[in-house]
């Protein structure tokens, strides 16, 4: 209940949108309460032969409650629908909208394809309760009220008994079909989540899986939860199937029952006989606003689950905080910027052992430190703690002697530039790829980037040049070509302070020579923070750490490093036999 509840707040900014459909919806079968029932009047009294005169009245009814049925109809449906797209796009909004503080840490440990079908199917499913539920339970209220009000006017008894039968139709049906779908929304929106996670690891993974020969094993992963998935609507269906068989048995009852108690009074001329049929084909008018009750409550199950996983991911408090006050940002002069580690420690999970341990070191102003090490020594987690992706456990990071946890993060995350060994292209063009570091770059300013990064020549020779598509993740181009790219937007963003993550892990050493060139440029007067675990240029660093394990190891000068005959010569040894033997 405090889901759903929760799930109607929302509607307050459309209060008096939703009151109006409500409205309409009335109207709209009020009208063809009165069509109908105006309609068997006109037949019945036509057929005992009145003056024509006697029926003109009537037969204006008729031909207004025929258009206002049409243009209420037609209102209601457009109002509805407004308000209802309305608001999923203001949900949709809001969800991403909470989601993206929580990036990376919680995305971390979440499948894609599951936080895609929360976004998209679960907020897609909540207009079954702002269409289905919510106004049809008003209007339905509203016209079983005018049904006993008009019936009273002819006998209480009549009004009584049309009355029950709309409540048991209106709330026993529905309350059946919510006992006996109970659980089955739930389940079938977790399985729908699995299923599209488990496409979209396909779809992802197909070179690999056809490389291994895994095809069928995703297929039949896939075909497993289709079925799970296509037993829980296959029951869902049978119910929705004995929903209406028992709204029409009810309503044909209804109908019954007001002919066996009407036809006594008709007889004791209690009621007029010409009003019969207008008393039958209004009982039936009047089910088409509780009919559709069943099926509301059958899909409130779905919708309140919808809103539970909504919840449970919007209702995440972020790893990383805004700051209450946060301090004004730096001015952006290149060379004024120092970033400095102190006992800082780290661990992704509390119940895991720490990647960082008690980590100091400080980028001075303008100096170039190079922090080199194996695979998982947990140099890129240095770069997501800089960023405040996460904050350390333990230890402080700061920037020009302040925390930065007393920074606004954008504004933290605007003073450094990244490149990264796993940099993310989007589905977009080469242009637009660039211009997420600097929407209001220039084209000079933008050729400039593309001739540091050793791109210009290959931009040329495409044929639609920076309008290019580079496909999803950048899969179009080679691994150079998108890493080049990466450096390209990292140049043209001009961020005081540069952290050049593996950033010429996937190029040629011909290429590699080249572009480090470049990047000399770029770094001169700046602070720069080079992650790499090649031993390329480490003469030109002001400083070394050599990490292993999470700890500094070793620290000094390239040549202070080699005299010292520690970890850092045996890397630098290495390196250097396996650029022998190629």
């Amino acid at each position: 209940m405090k889901v759903f509840l929760r799930l109607l707040s929302f509607l307050s900014a459309f209060r008096w949108l939703v009151a109006l459909a409500i409205l309409l919806g009335s109207l709209m079968i009020a009208s063809n309460m009165l069509l109908l029932g105006m309609a068997a009047y006109l037949i019945a009294a036509a057929a005992l032969g009145p003056l024509l005169a006697i029926l003109t009245i009537p037969i204006y009814i008729v031909r207004l409650m025929s258009v206002s049925r049409a243009g209420s109809r037609y209102a209601e449906r457009v109002v509805s629908h407004n308000v209802t797209f309305r608001l999923l796009a203001r949900l949709r909004t809001w969800v991403y909208r909470r989601l993206e503080p929580l990036a990376p840490a919680y995305l971390h440990k979440q499948r894609s394809g599951d936080m895609l079908t929360r976004i998209v199917a679960d907020v897609d499913e909540l207009q079954n309760v702002y269409l289905r539920i919510v106004s049809p339970i008003i209007v339905a209220i509203i016209i079983s009220l005018l049904t006993f009000a008009l019936f009273s006017i002819f006998s209480p008894v009549l009004a009584w008994d049309a009355v029950a039968f709309l409540i048991i139709t209106g709330c026993g049906v529905p309350l059946l079909s919510g006992i006996l779908t109970r659980g089955l929304g739930k389940r079938q929106l977790a399985i729908r989540g699995e299923l599209n996670a488990q496409i979209v690891d396909g779809i992802q993974g197909v070179p690999d899986l056809l490389a291994y020969g895994q095809a069928d094993t995703q297929l039949r992963s896939v075909a497993t939860l289709e079925k799970k998935l296509d037993q829980i609507q296959q029951r869902m269906a049978v119910i929705a199937g004995l929903q209406q068989a028992l709204n029409d048995l009810l309503m044909n009852l209804a109908l019954w029952s007001l002919l066996i108690l009407a036809i006594p009074l008709v007889v004791a001329k209690a009621i007029a006989g010409v009003y019969l049929a207008f008393l039958a084909l209004v009982i039936l008018a009047s089910f088409e606003a509780v009919q559709p009750l069943a099926e509301a409550f059958q899909k409130l199950g779905d919708s309140v689950a919808a809103g539970e996983r909504l919840f449970k991911v919007t209702d995440t408090n972020p790893q990383v905080q805004e700051p209450a006050a946060p301090l004004p940002v730096p001015s952006n002069i290149p060379g004024r910027f120092s970033l400095e580690f102190e006992h800082v420690h780290f661990a992704y999970q509390s119940n895991e052992g720490e990647v960082v341990h008690d980590i100091s070191f400080e980028v001075s102003t303008g100096k170039r430190i190079a922090i080199v090490g194996a695979s998982g020594a947990g140099k890129s987690t240095l770069v997501n703690l800089a960023l405040r992706f996460w904050d350390p456990d333990k230890g402080t990071i700061r920037l020009n002697g302040y925390d930065i946890r007393q920074y606004a993060l954008g504004d933290l995350r605007g003073l450094i530039g990244v490149v990264s060994q796993d940099t993310y292209l989007f589905n977009d063009s080469m242009r637009g790829n660039l211009l997420l570091a600097r929407p209001e770059a220039s084209d000079s300013e933008i050729e400039q980037a593309l001739e540091q990064a050793q791109l210009t020549a290959f931009i040329q020779q495409l044929p639609r040049g920076l309008a290019t598509w580079v496909g999803e993740q950048g899969l179009r181009l080679s691994g150079g070509e998108r890493q080049r790219l990466a450096i390209a937007r990292a140049l043209l963003k001009d961020a005081p302070l540069l952290v050049l993550d593996e950033a010429t892990a996937n190029l040629d050493p011909m290429t590699e020579h080249t572009l480090l060139d470049a990047l000399d440029m770029l770094m001169q007067g700046r602070t720069t923070l080079v992650i790499t675990h090649r031993l390329v240029r480490m003469e030109r660093m002001d400083e070394i750490l050599v990490l292993d394990e999470g700890s500094i190891r070793e620290r000094g000068t390239h040549e202070q490093l080699l005299r010292s005959g520690g970890l850092y010569q045996q890397m630098v040894q290495l390196q250097e036999g396996i650029l022998s033997l190629t």
